[in-house]
Order: structure tokens, then sequence, then C-alpha cells
């Protein structure tokens, strides 16, 4: 009876193991949990790294990363400090590829345009949130000048597509800068 308990234990570890491993596993859209970690690690080292820089607006520049792929998007003043942003995120241990799709700004925002685009932006997540299809959770949205700015990581390009043509549709939007990345 002694012997029969230890081999009873390993047997429910063994299988319980085979059992749980798949929902843990990483797939071609989906991370594994340390590969989640390790990205939330990695882009918590790019965002300190770009606010500790001089050179760039560190709290212009949204981060995001999936499987070690680094996400720059966001509004800048200057070409210069899109340049500076992915030389920045590029020196961060684990970032394996970096992404650039920041924006630089053809102009200065006044008081007014920046609530025009705070409504903009609320309308559009709020679309996107309605849309079928669409992974609204996943696409960060910002505004500037009535263009719109949408961010993550998605999918499928049916995904992409699909959530530009719902920005597109809302009121003043005056262009769509789709910088969602396919995983």
């Amino acid at each position: 009876m002694n012997k029969i308990r230890p081999l009873f234990a390993l047997l429910c570890l063994a299988t319980s193991t085979l059992i749980l491993s798949p929902g843990c596993a990483s797939t071609a859209t989906s991370s594994s949990t340390g590969e989640f970690i390790d990205d939330s690690v990695v882009t918590t080292k790019v965002k300190a790294a770009l606010m500790h820089d001089e050179a760039t607006p560190g709290s212009a520049i949204s981060v995001e990363t999936f499987k070690g792929k680094v996400l720059l998007s966001g509004f800048v003043d200057k070409a210069e400090q899109k340049v500076q942003g992915a030389v920045v995120a590029a020196k961060v241990e684990g970032a394996k590829d970096i992404v650039n799709n920041i924006v630089v700004k053809t102009s200065k925002s006044t008081t007014g345009e920046f609530i025009d685009d705070s409504v903009i932006t609320t309308k559009v997540k709020s679309a996107l949130v309605r849309a079928d299809g669409v992974p609204a959770a996943a696409i960060s949205v910002e505004t500037f000048g009535g263009v719109v700015l949408l961010s993550g990581f998605v999918d499928t390009a049916a995904q992409k597509s699909a959530a530009a043509a719902v920005a597109t549709k809302i009121e003043n939007v005056k262009d769509v800068s789709n910088a969602l990345v396919v995983k």
C-alpha cells in the first residue's frame, strides 16, 4: 500500500502536466505565460529608457511588445525624435525587433483641436468596441489634428483592415494611420 501512493501521485502529476501544459504554450497569435512576462519587462524597460532619453518625448511614445517585437507609436514633433525612439528601443535587452510607427506631427494643436481630437478618439474607441471581428481591447487609439493612429497587435490582416474601416467612418476623422501589426 505504501508503494502505491507514491506511484499514484506520480501518475496524477504526469497526467495533470500533460493536460495543463498546452494552455501555457505559445502559438503564433498568443504568448506563453513566460513570454507574456518577458514582453511586459521589455515594454517597461523600453518605456523607462525613452523617458530617460533627453532627445525623445518619452511620454508621447506608446510601447507594446509581443514575443520580443517592440511596437512604437504615438505623435512626436520632429523626425529626429521618431528615429531616436527606435534607436533607444533597439538597445534594450530582449527587444528582438523594432516596429517604428511613430507619426511626426505636421502642425501644433490648439486647445479646441485638442478637445476635438479627444472626442474623435472616444468615438473611435466606442465604435471599435461595437464592431464585430475587431479586438478592440488590443487596439490603442490616439488622435492628433483629426488624424487617428491605430496601434497594437492583432491576429489577422482582416482585423487590421476592419479596424481601419471603422475608424474611417467616424465624423471629423481626416485620415487613419493604421499602425496595427499582425502577430
